[in-house]
């Protein structure tokens, strides 16, 4: 009976199959893995050394670099195989995966991370130069950077605005109303359409200032002055809706998802125990549709924190940066001043303000619905 269970769970015969491998060939497998992170750190550093000018043994190129992680790849291979037989053999499957992450995902960013700290500017003859934190320090005293952020803080907050919306028009698509399909359908079309495209058919077609039917429509409404773009806070109001009515079908048809999947049953009890349609939707729709809510205003925030194209497209960041989103004054960084170090450098402090917001707002939603559940 015991030696059915122990290979029933298999954890005796792993360990017996570990014990089988012999010393000497985990040692080697072990001791290939070692040196070969040593000499790819040890690549790295020295390649990064002479890059900064501290030292004067480098290469010219970062190939050599691509070829130890390579090489390192095939000894972690190897080492798997030799330090823990069939089941290295298994996780050859995922070294791919993992190499390719790295490859991808963690050098280009520590490689932004070391092009922060340089001054780098392609219109200048002198080019790359590491010059430490000049680049942080200089991000710290912009007031157009901080000015972006407290865009974005105003742009995540219409999030809830658009949220209410969304949820409202979920709640008149799911209801029986007549050509309820054909609705869906138009409600969703926005969402097809690239934010480009709606910048030039709305943002500098249907709202331009001179001929722009929206325009002309403010005039007969007794507006003077219709620049919807040329004041900073009617153009920041214009982005948001220009955003909004992009992206409010993503999270209606998120919201509606969630409608058509509610149990009838709780409902129709509600209706039977004499609750009003407000005490319906207050006390027994808006709860059990809570986990579906926090996912639809997540993932909208993660997009919103994108924000760039609209802004670019149509006002590029004015009047005056007022309304600059941190994506798009970093591309206009990049594009107008061609200061690719100082334009990385506000890129990595964007980043790590994101991982940081996102990180908080998983745990804080998480909590929340636990708690109103």
């Amino acid at each position: 009976m015991a030696d059915q269970t122990s290979t029933a769970t298999g954890w005796p015969a792993d360990a017996a199959s570990y014990d089988l491998i012999p010393p000497g060939r985990r040692r080697l497998g072990w001791a290939l893995m070692a040196l070969a992170t040593l000499g790819l750190l040890a690549t790295i550093v020295l390649q990064i050394l002479y890059k900064t000018e501290v030292d004067t043994i480098g290469f010219e190129t970062w190939r050599p670099v691509v070829y130890a992680y390579v090489l390192w790849g095939v000894a972690i291979g190897i080492g798997q195989v030799l330090t823990r037989g069939e089941d290295g053999q298994r996780a050859l499957f995922l070294l791919p995966a993992l190499l390719f992450t790295i490859a991808m995902v963690i050098f280009p960013t520590l490689f932004g991370f070391y092009i922060a700290l340089t001054d780098w500017n392609l219109s200048s003859f002198s080019g790359r130069r590491f010059n430490g934190l000049d680049n942080f320090w200089q991000m710290l005293a912009d007031p157009y950077y901080r000015n972006a952020l407290v865009n974005m803080v105003l742009y995540v907050l219409a999030v809830l605005v658009e949220y209410v919306i969304a949820f409202g028009l979920a709640l008149l698509l799911n209801a029986q109303i007549r050509a309820r399909k054909f609705f869906r359908v138009v409600f969703l079309m926005p969402l097809m359409l690239s934010p480009v495209a709606v910048s030039w058919m709305i943002g500098k077609s249907l709202m331009e200032y001179r001929f722009g039917p929206a325009a002309t429509l403010a005039r007969h409404l007794g507006w003077e002055d219709p620049a919807f773009f040329s004041n900073p806070i009617t153009a920041r109001i214009s982005i948001m809706l220009l955003d909004a009515w992009t992206f409010i079908p993503f999270m209606m048809i998120m919201l509606l998802a969630g409608l058509q999947a509610m149990s009838r049953e709780v409902l129709e009890a509600a209706r039977v125990d004499g609750a009003t349609a407000w005490q319906t939707f207050w006390q027994v729709t808006f709860p059990l549709m809570l986990p579906v809510s926090v996912t639809a205003v997540i993932l909208r925030i993660i997009f919103k924190l994108k924000l760039a194209d609209i802004i670019i497209t149509v006002t590029s960041g004015g009047p005056g940066g007022a309304t600059d989103s941190v994506s798009s004054f970093i591309y206009r960084e990049y594009r107008d001043r061609s200061n690719v170090g100082y334009g990385t450098m506000l890129a990595m402090a964007y980043l790590v303000i994101i991982v940081v917001f996102v990180t908080w707002l998983l745990k804080f939603a998480s909590r929340f619905v636990r708690n109103v559940n």
